[in-house]
């Protein structure tokens, strides 16, 4: 099953092109009719759902990441409204709310915090259950957001009513920069290496998945993938009875474009063998940019 990323941002009626990522833009929630709806009609089952906001006066705990004017919310009532049978997950972070650019509170160092970040991640993913969303994805990497979240979930009556999809091994890769390049969340100093797996910590990863697992979360995922399918395959042995999602991230898809454009192999062929080596490894629901062109590509 693929899953598609989109950007959601605050200008109700923009359509922005993202350079750095092939064929994909800014939406404002007006546009949202328009350019779901031909997915839709050709089998597009699942999105989820980035914040991207401009106008708004960010703070130091990312108060405007639940407003209810604010892009997720105002994007999630207008898609259920629209299009019903669509599920809708939604990525649960700070990092493009506060005025730092980190994924969560900081403390005076400029160092996490990570209690009051995790009370605060947790806040919004109810915000976004409240509002409709059928799924939450904390994507901090906080330590205990997911027992905070389930729980708060629970305690609100969206515990059998809100999926919660972990990024549970998310490493610090050099694969994000278009997505930054589209959600403006790069950070004003540092980087999130602290909070985020270095790429050769298999055991670290393996351990994350376990907590997340025990902490209650009902999706795991990897991210990237390409180049942790071993962390794939781990996670499907560690979490058999969970379904795992990988993130196909916007390097990976920028890579893919880069090399059919340069002549190194056809973009259609080499969309599908890096998908399947995912589905090989053990991934059962893959978030994935190529999502629009899979609805031409397989038969119905």
């Amino acid at each position: 099953m693929f899953m598609y990323p989109i950007f959601i941002t605050d200008d109700p009626d923009a359509s922005v092109v993202i350079p750095t990522l092939p064929g994909q833009r800014r939406w404002g929630v007006n546009q949202l009719e328009g350019f779901l709806g031909p997915l839709v009609q050709k089998g597009l089952c699942s999105v989820i759902l980035f914040g991207v906001p401009f106008k708004c006066a960010k703070d130091d705990r990312g108060s405007p990441a639940d407003d209810p004017q604010g892009p997720v919310i105002q994007a999630i009532q207008k898609i259920r409204s629209l299009f019903p049978e669509l599920y809708i997950a939604c990525d649960v972070c700070l990092c493009e709310y506060t005025s730092h650019g980190h994924c969560g509170l900081l403390h005076p160092d400029g160092t996490i915090h990570t209690e009051p970040s995790v009370t605060r991640i947790a806040q919004v993913a109810l915000s976004y259950a409240r509002a409709g969303a059928h799924c939450v994805a904390p994507s901090d990497m906080m330590d205990g957001r997911i027992q905070a979240i389930k729980r708060s979930l629970m305690d609100a009556g969206f515990g059998n009513r809100c999926t919660l999809m972990s990024y549970s091994a998310k490493f610090a890769s050099g694969l994000y920069g278009p997505f930054r390049d589209a959600a403006g969340s790069a950070p004003s100093f540092g980087d999130r290496k602290c909070y985020q797996l270095p790429p050769a910590a298999k055991g670290l990863a393996r351990r994350a998945i376990q907590r997340d697992v025990a902490e209650g979360a009902d999706i795991i995922m990897v991210k990237p993938s390409l180049p942790y399918l071993d962390i794939i395959a781990d996670a499907a042995q560690l979490a058999a009875d969970h379904p795992i999602a990988c993130y196909q991230v916007s390097g990976e898809f920028a890579m893919v474009h880069a090399g059919a454009g340069a002549g190194v192999y056809d973009l259609k062929a080499m969309a599908f063998e890096t998908t399947e080596s995912m589905v090989r490894a053990g991934a059962t629901l893959i978030l994935s940019y190529f999502t629009p062109n899979f609805l031409d590509w397989l038969p119905a």
